[in-house]
């Protein structure tokens, strides 16, 4: 076997010189594995928010088109990265095969299901077909196989938990633990697209960090979502407005916390246009995390030059240490949570 790059530059086609995940074709030859690759028998793929959205958009619904769709992605760049969003999501497999410099240096073994923590924007990844596909929860049974470097991060699937639903927490696991990590007891927190799945996520671990002195406000667009997250309890308030438009949901947030505006801010959506609502409800010396890979970083960047904000803003890096372990505690420690993952991905 051959040694391969632990960050996966030896399967870059093109353009030569970069890492996997900005690189246009990777190869996706699953026949040739690498003395540090781990193969995986792949059951399901679970597609970036921000990306499936794009993706149904532009097939207008039509499940064969969203297959025509990922297959060409697949196809054209041996992994799957949207062209449009740029983003992938994660998937849940069975180990097959185990490199031979990596064995007896893992925890996993053959046999093993895992769900991988890095992107599918990086992963070589081969479709042989395109089983079923679960538009309400952006998941994707296929038959395939992938490749996991040997720097890329994992977590074998617990037991107590159901697989798919381990596998929709977890695609979202660097928001909550996140979370965890920036709020402080007493923080004013505003979670846009609180009623999804990584803001109901956050806006636990918000309300558990920022404590009875603290305020946690869940902003939500669809009925849905609204109604979902005003049944969980997690916030102190509940706003319904869209969050493409920045000044009345301003104007809200100020009326809400008495013009002191929030902390910490954390935007969960996955529709664009929503940078300029992160700024202008967060203080000054407060912080927004773009969790979100609909963000456009210019816009966020530019527009916070043009209101004179000095915000702090934090790229949302989907892993942090402990990442996984801390999303699958909320789903046993929270059993209303728990309740309404199983519900809704299950």
């Amino acid at each position: 076997m051959n040694h391969g790059c632990k960050y996966g530059t030896h399967r870059v086609i093109e353009p030569k010189g970069v890492l996997p995940q900005p690189a246009s074709k990777i190869d996706n030859n699953m026949d040739i594995l690498y003395d540090n690759e781990i193969l995986i028998d792949v059951q399901t793929l679970n597609i970036d928010s921000a990306s499936f959205t794009q993706i149904y958009e532009q097939a207008k619904g039509n499940i064969e088109e969203i297959k025509k769709i990922m297959l060409n992605i697949v196809e054209t760049q041996g992994k799957h990265r949207n062209p449009v969003t740029g983003s992938g999501g994660m998937l849940l497999g069975k180990v097959e095969k185990i490199g031979e410099a990596l064995q007896g240096k893992t925890d996993i073994k053959v046999g093993d299901k895992i769900a991988t923590l890095v992107s599918l924007s990086l992963t070589p990844l081969r479709i042989d077909k395109i089983k079923e596909i679960r538009t309400e929860i952006d998941q994707v049974d296929i038959e395939g196989k992938a490749i996991l470097f040997e720097s890329g991060i994992y977590v074998k699937i617990p037991n107590d938990i159901p697989e798919k639903l381990a596998l929709s927490a977890l695609d979202v696991a660097g928001a909550p633990a996140q979370t965890a990590k920036l709020v402080k007891p007493g923080d004013t927190v505003v979670i846009i697209g609180g009623g999804g799945k990584s803001g109901m996520l956050c806006c636990y671990e918000a309300k558990k960090r920022a404590g009875v002195t603290g305020t946690v406000i869940g902003i939500t667009y669809g009925d849905d979502d609204t109604k979902r997250l005003e049944s969980l309890g997690f916030c102190d308030h509940v706003l319904r407005i869209d969050a493409r438009e920045p000044v009345p949901v301003m104007h809200k947030i100020a009326e809400l916390t008495n013009g002191e505006m929030a902390d910490i801010t954390i935007n969960n959506v996955n529709v664009p246009d929503t940078e300029m609502t992160s700024i202008l409800v967060t203080k000054n010396t407060g912080l927004v995390y773009f969790f979100s890979m609909a963000t456009s970083f210019t816009k966020a960047a530019l527009g916070a030059e043009g209101v004179g904000s000095d915000v702090t803003m934090m790229v949302g890096n989907g892993y942090t240490k402990g990442h996984a372990e801390i999303t699958l505690q909320d789903l046993r420690e929270c059993e209303a949570l728990r309740k309404v993952f199983t519900d809704l991905y299950a």
